[in-house]
């Protein structure tokens, strides 16, 4: 071995250990992407991604008791010969996995030739080994207890789920590896500020997935449905076994980590993080927008076993591109400067102390009221009477609380635009009585209670169109149209026709077509309302930069759709009478309140101005309030 250097000056950058929590340290040999141990460490992690893979096929052929509850042996013998096609899928995942052992100890070896004692190379060679020997004792748990085949059993779950966990911190700590012994400087993600809430919330939110992912797989296997509709019954079913219950929650906590996920790099992305930061960030955005793709292809395809394979991969794709945007940004945080409203402040302390009334403003109470009432009133319309005092009381908190979410979520990612307009300027994201980061775990915590509440009181349907009615106006809506078509509100406006979902979902536990007719209603009333509201603060709209219609098109044009809107929804609010399911108080009702909407418009099509646009919309307020009423008191009459 040639001589050491005297100095560190006399060494390649890439010689020098950067490792900040211990002293300064020369390495016997230089780290590059090119060197034995850079090389050996991706070898390392593409044979991990195999065996992951190859083992989601063990679990989703069945064959996972292939070899019988012997471990490492098969039914006893050392080698399947002979033996069922299972007895050699489940030998050769053991086979492949076991590999894996002597390549992490090489791994070591590598790091002791390239490395004095104590560099940080050492110690992550030396967790790898760790986790890979806890990750073949779980493994071999699961077959000793035979927690494998078609056991459907809760503790499998569990075992699974810490499987799972053991896997996505194995798989981690190679891509340190593999990052560090490529030259790359060792990196303390909890001591990067405001970066570290940031890639912690998102591995966190991203080991939830996967475990819940992990569950739904497993329903999916052991009590496979032959159509889609039947599948939907399965989950939605109380007579359901208990996996396939647990398998509603996959979708719901898959969209709602990818909303958090998308708005993290989004933010990233318009902050001055280095080119190869804003290169990871971007990988990360483009996995998770195909792995939703393939998430609702493996839906529509009742998850076949190469999907759910695809599925699992991506997902680990998306977890190695997290870690290297997250390594690659927090080598150096005090460089970065976060512009975007998110993580601008996102682990700074508030400037104020935060009062109740603050969080309560996050919900947005006047907005969320409306919404509220549809919500009960399609209860008491399901029922045709009283629907229950305790399911009344779960859907007032239940859905107050993920609605309430839901508009937190929005405060936080347009902070940008808050703070331009008059109306929003002292929302407390905007003022910094409440950081970003705490109104972030508020509006998760909102979103957990909402779901546990109508799920236990309710049912599971209920409270899946709660989270679903969250994450189409936060993601839909608040991040993918808001700023960018003047069409946003009429697309944006689904978001808030799911409370007769909601509503109606929770005493029937079906959705029959006159809770989609209320949707309608909502959904075509909506661009009547909004828009009547945006005719008044226009140029607040203007200055936001947000592409409201009377910004883009003008007032004329407004009030023609404000106008074609109205006629639908008068149309619209008719349906019920046609379907047999309202009678002659409706009718009449429905009549006279068509009849003022009708008059209002036309008044505002005449005179585009600020006082008839605030009579529309206060009026629109009244208008579905009394729709609503007037048919839940007519049902309640003959029904």
């Amino acid at each position: 071995m040639a001589e050491r250097p005297k100095s560190d000056a006399d060494l390649p950058d890439a010689a020098v250990s950067v490792d900040r929590s211990s002293s300064q340290k020369r390495q016997v040999l230089p780290l590059t992407p090119s060197s034995p141990a850079a090389r050996w460490a991706l070898g390392v992690i593409l044979w991990t991604l195999l065996v992951i893979a190859w083992g989601a096929f063990v679990r989703a052929s069945k064959s996972g008791d292939g070899c019988g509850a012997h471990w490492p042996l098969c039914n006893g013998e050392f080698h399947p010969g002979g033996m069922p096609i299972a007895s050699w899928i489940e030998y050769a995942h053991r086979i492949s996995s076991g590999l894996v052992m002597p390549m992490v100890l090489w791994l070591w070896v590598l790091a002791n030739r390239a490395t004095e004692p104590g560099h940080i190379l050492r110690r992550t060679a030396r967790k790898v080994a760790i986790f890979t020997l806890i990750e073949a004792l779980l493994g071999a748990v699961l077959v000793k207890f035979s927690l494998v085949g078609e056991n459907s059993s809760l503790t499998r779950a569990a075992v699974m789920g810490v499987h799972l966990c053991n896997t996505l911190i194995l798989l981690g700590f190679m891509v340190a590896f593999w990052w560090l012994a490529r030259g790359g400087e060792s990196v303390r993600i909890r001591g990067a500020g405001k970066l570290s809430t940031i890639f912690q919330f998102s591995m966190v939110g991203l080991i939830l997935t996967s475990v819940s992912g992990a569950i739904a797989a497993l329903g999916d296997t052991l009590f496979p449905a032959k159509t889609l509709a039947q599948g939907l019954r399965q989950d939605f079913s109380a007579d359901s076994p208990t996996l396939l219950i647990l398998r509603t929650w996959h979708p719901v906590v898959s969209v709602s980590v990818a909303v958090m996920i998308v708005v993290y790099m989004s933010g990233l992305l318009r902050s001055n993080i280095s080119p190869a930061g804003k290169k990871y960030a971007k990988w990360v955005l483009g996995i998770v927008y195909a792995q939703l793709a393939i998430g609702v292809i493996n839906v529509l395809l009742l998850a076949p076993v190469w999907m759910q394979i695809v599925h699992l991969v991506v997902a680990d794709s998306i977890w190695i591109a997290l870690l290297l945007a997250a390594f690659t940004t927090c080598a150096r945080p005090e460089a970065v400067g976060l512009e975007q409203p998110l993580t601008e402040t996102l682990s700074e302390p508030a400037v104020a102390g935060a009062t109740w009334r603050d969080y309560l403003a996050l919900t947005k109470p006047r907005v969320i009221s409306l919404l509220l009432l549809t919500t009960l009133l399609s209860a008491f319309i399901a029922a045709g009477g009283w629907p229950g005092g305790w399911l009344l009381l779960a859907l007032t908190f239940g859905g107050y609380a993920a609605a309430g979410a839901a508009n937190t979520f929005n405060m936080v990612y347009d902070r940008d635009i808050d703070i331009r307009m008059e109306r929003t300027a002292k929302r407390p994201t905007v003022t910094t009585k409440i950081s970003a980061r705490n109104a972030m775990i508020f509006g998760f915590a909102l979103t957990v209670f909402s779901f546990v509440l109508l799920t236990l009181v309710a049912n599971v349907l209920a409270a899946s169109m709660a989270i679903a009615g969250l994450l189409f106006y936060v993601f839909i809506y608040t991040m993918g149209l808001k700023r960018r078509t003047p069409q946003n509100i009429v697309i944006g406006g689904a978001a808030g026709s799911f409370p007769p979902l909601v509503g109606y979902a929770a005493v029937a536990n079906q959705l029959p077509a006159l809770a989609w007719v209320l949707f309608a209603l909502i959904f075509l009333w909506t661009p009547v309302h909004f828009w009547a509201l945006a005719l008044m603060i226009k140029d607040e709209y203007k200055d936001a930069g947000v592409p409201m219609l009377p910004v883009v098109k003008g007032e004329r044009a407004t009030v023609i759709q404000i106008g074609f809107y109205t006629i639908l929804t008068a149309a619209c609010s008719l349906i019920p009478i046609v379907q047999g399911e309202a009678r002659t108080v409706y009718l009449v009702s429905a009549v006279v309140l068509n009849i003022f909407l009708i008059q209002f418009t036309a008044k505002l099509i005449q005179r585009p101005e600020r006082p008839q646009a605030f009579k529309v919309f206060k009026y629109s307020m009244v208008y579905l309030a009394l729709m609503f009423l007037m048919i839940a008191v007519d049902r309640a009459r003959w029904m």
